[in-house]
C-alpha cells in the first residue's frame, strides 16, 4: 500500500523532501546523547566518542535508564525497583556493583558521566 507518490516528471528536491519526512530525523528517541557518550536504542548500540563499548544486558538497562533522565538524581531503591524490578530479591549494593562496572566501561580521564550523590544516589551527568 503507498502512502505517497509523485507524478512524473518529477523534481529531486521534492523527492528529497518527501523521503527525509517519510524517514525522520536521524537524531530521534532512538538516540540518547550525553556529550560523547551515545545510546542508540534500535540497535543497542552504545559508544563514547567514535569507541564501541561492549556492555552485558543489565548494565545497558541501567544506563539506559540513568540517560533517559539525564540529571535527575535516583536513590538504590529507586534504581532498584526500575532496572530491575520491585521483585528483585537482593542487596542495594548491587547498583553500586554495576555503577563500578560501567565507570571501568565508559569513563576515562577525558570522560566522566556517572556522578555520585553522597549519601543518595546516583545520576547522569546532563551533557
Amino acid at each position: 500500500m503507498a502512502d505517497d507518490f509523485l507524478f512524473l516528471p518529477w523534481d529531486s528536491q521534492e523527492l528529497l523532501l518527501r523521503a527525509d519526512r517519510l524517514l525522520g530525523p536521524p537524531e530521534g528517541p532512538e538516540i540518547l546523547r550525553c556529550g560523547d557518550l551515545v545510546i542508540d536504542r534500535a540497535r543497542f548500540d552504545i559508544s563514547v566518542g567514535r569507541r564501541r563499548v561492549e556492555l552485558t544486558f543489565k548494565e545497558y538497562q541501567l544506563l539506559e535508564f540513568l540517560a533517559a533522565r539525564q540529571g535527575r538524581v535516583f536513590t538504590r531503591q529507586a534504581v532498584l525497583a526500575q532496572v530491575w524490578g520491585y521483585d528483585y530479591f537482593g542487596g542495594e549494593r548491587t547498583v553500586d556493583v554495576h555503577i563500578r562496572r560501567l565507570r571501568a566501561k565508559l569513563e576515562n580521564e577525558r570522560h566522566t558521566f556517572i556522578e555520585t550523590v553522597r549519601s543518595v544516589g546516583y545520576c547522569l551527568r546532563p551533557s
